[in-house]
């Protein structure tokens, strides 16, 4: 089995010796040991019997490789993921703390690992999902991070999941959650009657009506598939991203034919830090009445436009009201070429410092180290507010990383 080592910049304490498990899709472990990692093969998904056999061969190896010497583990805080229990039992048996570490947090966690971020930074986490300490589904996330500590500023605007893990699979379902929280619910069986069936929109619809069955998620990747639904680009996904990898791929072709810029008036910032694109989604829905393949152009680099105008007023607000000037971006969505280049140059002309992965994934197969050297910062300092009280939440209580200790 070949392991990967890369050195990382010296930022922090660079004593404690950390084993982390990864997520669930796309898994990979990691030892974070010095200023160096060294990286598990790309495991896949984990609802795989052969990828958590090889995940537990590939924590074994790498404690073999450490000497025994782990000072914990970490790991993700959904309870239920096979890469948690696993380092529940890795932990304790090697009689060291097992420390969970909250997807998001993660994400900007590598960020800061892979840059040798020593001070605060502003997190944009934008992915398809991430276990919330709320315990609903994460994945729109602007967060306050300095190492262990962590607080949630805002989020994007939950949509409901109609039929749960199946609406990210089927794009029109999150166009018809979007529809409902336009308030036009009642035009989800006429509209998606054709192309998803007439018993399947009739269904959803009354799901959403009745609010049975549709958990809210406030995922950034569930907005691109709620986009590529109300434009007809895709009823239903035969892999992952597949809508979001169409819108962009228009986006891209529009805008490389025409100059654009994002109107005014199509997003909201609430008070409460939620970004609402509901605006914007109404306008789509309007372009794909038009029903031309123009229209439909029109509408794919609209979403990308508003999407990075809103995201950088949002996080240029964050960043002037906490004295912060690192804006980070971790998590999948950040694939996208189009919002990782041109938020990173609206950031800048915000007079902002914007970092995005170079030599880790952005994505989940990135997330270990995160939890690693967010896990790391635990270890070797208590978590305080008291200082400045940047970091406490809406229940005045500070988000550090979370541990638990062998039984033994």
């Amino acid at each position: 089995m070949t392991m990967e080592r890369r050195q990382l910049p010296a930022a922090g304490p660079a004593a404690g010796t950390v084993l982390a498990f990864g997520g669930w899709l796309k898994n990979t472990a990691c030892l974070l040991q010095g200023d160096g990692v060294t990286w598990s093969p790309l495991h896949g998904d984990l609802g795989d019997p052969d990828n958590r056999v090889a995940l537990a061969a590939s924590a074994t190896q790498l404690v073999r490789l450490a000497g025994g010497a782990i000072d914990a583990v970490a790991h993700d805080l959904h309870p239920d993921f096979y890469s948690t229990r696993l380092a529940l039992e890795f932990a304790d048996r090697l009689g060291v703390p097992a420390i969970g570490c909250q997807h998001h947090h993660a994400h900007i966690g590598a960020v800061m690992a892979e840059h040798g971020m020593r001070e605060p930074v502003i997190g944009v986490a934008l992915d398809g999902i991430g276990h919330g300490t709320d315990g609903l589904a994460w994945g729109g996330e602007l967060l306050l991070v300095d190492g262990a500590r962590w607080r949630r500023l805002g989020h994007l605007q939950a949509l409901g999941l109609p039929g749960g893990d199946i609406a990210a699979r089927e794009p029109w379902r999150m166009a018809a959650a979007g529809l409902h929280a336009l308030g036009r619910g009642n035009e989800i069986g006429a509209r998606f009657a054709a192309s998803a069936g007439e018993v399947a929109a009739r269904t959803v619809q009354a799901m959403l009506a009745r609010d049975i069955n549709c958990p809210n998620s406030t995922a950034a990747g569930r907005w691109f598939d709620a986009a590529a639904g109300a434009l007809g680009i895709s009823v239903r996904q035969a892999g992952e991203a597949e809508a979001a990898i169409a819108l962009e791929q228009l986006a891209a072709r529009y805008l490389a034919a025409n100059d654009m810029v994002a109107p005014a008036g199509l997003h909201v910032l609430n008070a409460d830090g939620t970004l609402d694109l509901l605006p914007m989604l109404e306008h789509l829905f309007a372009l794909a009445d038009e029903g031309s393949v123009q229209a439909i152009g029109h509408g794919a680099a609209l979403f990308h436009l508003v999407l990075v105008q809103a995201l950088a007023e949002w996080t240029a607000q964050s960043a002037r009201r906490h004295g912060v000037g690192a804006i980070l971006f971790g998590g999948g969505c950040f694939y996208n070429r189009i919002l990782r280049d041109r938020l990173h140059a609206q950031l800048t002309r915000h007079g902002l410092r914007a970092l995005s992965p170079q030599s880790v994934s952005c994505g989940d197969a990135g997330l270990a180290l995160g939890q690693a050297w967010v896990a790391r910062q635990q270890l070797h300092a208590a978590v305080h507010a008291a200082d400045t009280g940047l970091f406490r939440n809406n229940r005045n209580e500070v988000m550090p990383c979370v541990s638990q200790f062998p039984s033994r």
